[in-house]
Order: C-alpha cells, then structure tokens, then sequence
C-alpha cells in the first residue's frame, strides 16, 4: 500500500538518498531513468537545495511511501502564475515500473488542480526519448520550447550537449 504526502524537513535525509541514487552514479543504472550517461558526478541534488525548495512560497515536495518498504519516491511541485511546474520526479531504481511514477504524477496532477492550475509542465534533458515516450503516454506533450541546461556544476557536468526541453499537459 502507498500514501503520498507532503515532505518535511525531517525528510530530507532520505530524500537526498532516493534523488541522488535514482539520477546519478552507478546505482541509478538499476533503472531506466538514470542520467549518469549525460552526466558526471554522484549529486542530483543537495540538503541546501532541497531545503530551498521546501521553503519556496507555492511550492511542496510530495513523497511516496510504501508500507514495509519505507520511501519509494517522490516529486517536486511549484505553482507559477496558472500552470504548475513538476520537476525532481524521482522512484527509487529498483521499483521503477511497480507504478509508482504513474502515482506520483496523478497525484501531482491532482495537486495542481486543487491550485486552480490550468497546465503541468517540466523540463526534460534533451535525446531522453524513452523519457518522453513515457510522459507522452501520459497525455504530455512537447512544447516546442527548449531551454539551455543550466545545473549548477556541482549537480554534475554533462558529458555531452545537453538542452531542456519542456512538455505540459493541460488539465482543465
């Protein structure tokens, strides 16, 4: 059984495991949605960062925990103007096609209706075509607009050109 709720800061230490080992380094090669390909490195994400985001105004981290498992994953929300904005959507390695994406995005999609947001929308790195495909299944789509890469060196170093490019879906 999962739930999903609102992370704190007492979350962050594991928050901080799940992101890093589902991003980067070789422990997130155990699943799809590993970058460590595009980019160097064992961080995706830090304690300050995540702490910054915690305390943006408009903005949650949702968590998914499983019981008896602990936490499985989680996602990053901020509203801006109408839209929602998701980024951070992370599932630990070894339980990505258990469903737990697709959990998370209802719920981040519940979310921001909830908002009064018309949209979500995200930004995915460039040539993650499997990445797309599967938000393209779910009713996501790209925008056209791409945006330079723009991490910070510390979240690794791309080992290749990299660029975003956004996808949204609209939700009423």
């Amino acid at each position: 059984m999962f739930t999903i709720s609102v992370a704190t800061h007492s979350d962050i230490p594991e928050l901080l495991l799940l992101v890093n080992s589902a991003y980067r380094g070789e422990a997130s090669r155990k699943g799809w949605t590993t970058e460590a390909d595009l980019l160097a490195g064992e961080l995706r994400t830090d304690a300050e960062n995540l702490r910054e985001l915690m305390e943006k105004e408009n903005a949650v981290i949702l968590q998914c925990r499983e019981e008896g498992s602990g936490l499985v994953g989680c996602v990053y929300l901020e509203k801006r103007g109408d839209r929602m904005y998701l980024g951070m959507l992370t599932v630990t390695p070894e339980r990505q096609t258990a469903g737990i994406g697709k959990l998370l995005m209802q719920a981040a999609e519940d979310h921001a209706a909830s908002e009064q947001c018309r949209a979500v929308y995200f930004r995915v790195l460039s040539g993650r075509h499997e990445l797309v495909a599967w938000y393209e299944r779910r009713g996501y789509r790209l925008t056209g607009e791409r945006q330079a890469y723009d991490a910070p060196a510390k979240f690794g170093t791309p080992s290749r050109f990299l660029e975003f490019e956004l996808m949204e879906k609209i939700i009423v």
